[in-house]
């Protein structure tokens, strides 16, 4: 156990302008807690930044004293990297700051901001960048693993729009990186994770989207799997690159537009996502329509920010989670049998699967592009174990490991960095492929003391 004396803790409190929490302050507790009940961890102290400054401070302050260093934006990370046990906690969610120039097109994010912060300021132009599907993720963590979400068909993976950032590395210095400064060390950050510094401030490239798409929902009960996903993904192959869809099979949730005798039942979600004209909405959709019987639909034009928090109530904190991910190039028959399987023995009611769609423009940047690897991957597939009581934590997790051992032989091999629990430390290579030797050459650069490794972890070169 870590015990710092009150001299050392109040020479750090003189430096920063944020809050500095020991576990004997009141909000320790609050200010450690993560999205992932599973993650209970107790730094020594926890410091509360306000700007960069105090990040330069608190990088200091850790590498000085031999303190563990984990950072937290929006601490929605699987495997709790925000927060560690006995050492410092460099806490950035306070710098929410989201600046965007609606005529360069271009937004200014600091590291606290959520995709919500995000996307209300610059939705506010009509503009969009790729990010998750959860309005409560962190921007900064997200973005550091890659990122993905509903518009990346269209745009890319977060990380192909990020083009500068400024980061804090472990010697203490500020850093701008692009692709004309510091460019090895951008190149690392966009995917690479936290490996390499704490990120201060993200530039992010924005594109015309919205304020109105046209999606939704069209559910079908599991029973008609058969028949379902073969046609999902006959759709999938074919649609255009404003259209996604993903599929998630789950108990139905108390949706209005569903039945009441569908509550509760296993069934399939197919969500989608046009960014098209509106006025061809539901022609691009129409298709989705036709798989089966549905037990209910929603469909029509919405508000992009409204699409964007629509999983929200699937997602708040406060429950225990444990994931497991595998990366395809097609979804065989075998692996649609194998996740129905586990969708009709579901061992908590909050537990699912989801198949998503990626291609687009996600598989035309060339693998060494950026850090993010995973350009072959035409589907993410996650295994969201889901549960409330610790008493059931070993169910839970064993069926998501069931189901992924199942789909093991089927997939490729690969992996998104950011579905990797914190048990997952022998896939940081799988995650990043042919790009993970020039990464631990980066990190040798950067990070040789390995500073920054409360995280999927890249080792620096021998």
């Amino acid at each position: 156990m870590v015990s710092l004396t009150s001299e050392v803790i109040d020479t750090l409190k003189s430096k920063v302008r944020g809050s500095v929490l020991t576990p004997a302050d009141a909000g320790y507790d609050e200010a450690r807690t993560v999205w992932n009940a599973t993650i209970d961890r107790r730094p020594a102290m926890i410091v509360r930044c306000a700007g960069t400054a105090d990040v330069i401070a608190t990088v200091g302050f850790a590498r000085d004293n031999g303190l563990v260093l984990s950072i937290r934006g929006g601490a929605h990370n699987i495997a709790g990297s925000a927060v560690c046990d006995d050492g410092v906690m460099l806490d950035m969610s306070a710098m929410k700051s989201v600046r965007v120039d609606p005529e360069a097109k271009r937004a200014y994010v600091e590291p606290g901001a959520t995709l919500g912060d995000f996307d209300s300021e610059a939705q506010a132009f009509g503009l969009a960048t790729p990010l998750g599907i959860n309005s409560t993720t962190g921007v900064a963590g997200l973005t550091l693993g890659g990122g993905f979400g509903w518009i990346s068909r269209k745009f890319g993976v977060t990380v192909d729009n990020l083009v500068a950032a400024e980061i804090v590395t472990a010697d203490g210095k500020w850093n701008r990186v692009s692709a004309e400064q510091n460019p090895d060390l951008f190149w690392a950050i966009r995917g690479g994770g936290g490996n390499f510094g704490a990120v201060t401030l993200f530039e992010y490239n924005l594109h015309p989207v919205g304020p109105q798409i046209y999606g939704g929902l069209v559910v079908y009960p599991l029973e008609q799997a058969k028949d379902v996903l073969p046609k999902y993904r006959d759709f999938v192959a074919a649609m255009p690159d404003d259209l996604t869809v993903w599929a998630v099979m789950r108990l139905a949730p108390p949706l209005p537009f569903l039945p009441p005798e569908v509550h509760g039942k296993p069934v399939i979600v197919l969500a989608s996502c046009y960014l098209g004209p509106l006025e061809s909405g539901a022609q691009a959709v129409e298709g989705l329509r036709h798989f089966g019987t549905p037990a209910g639909e929603h469909l029509g034009a919405m508000p992009f920010t409204a699409w964007q928090t629509g999983f929200d109530p699937l997602m708040t904190p406060g429950a225990r989670n444990y994931w497991k991910s595998h990366n395809f190039t097609g979804m065989s028959d075998e692996v649609l049998d194998i996740l129905t399987k586990a969708t009709s023995n579901l061992p908590s009611p909050h537990c699912e699967t989801f198949i998503g769609a990626m291609g687009g423009q996600t598989n035309r940047v060339p693998v060494d592009a950026t850090a993010y690897a995973n350009r072959d991957s035409l589907y993410t597939v996650n295994i969201h174990g889901r549960w409330t009581e610790a008493a059931d934590d070993a169910k839970c997790i064993g069926w998501a490991r069931e189901c992924f051992n199942a789909l093991t032989p089927h997939a490729i091999g690969s992996v998104y960095v950011n579905f990797l629990t914190g048990d997952e430390g022998d896939r940081v290579k799988a995650a990043y492929g042919p790009n993970y030797e020039r990464l631990a050459s980066v990190k040798s650069r950067y990070d040789p003391q390995n500073l920054f490794c409360t995280n999927q972890n890249i080792k620096p070169s021998e």
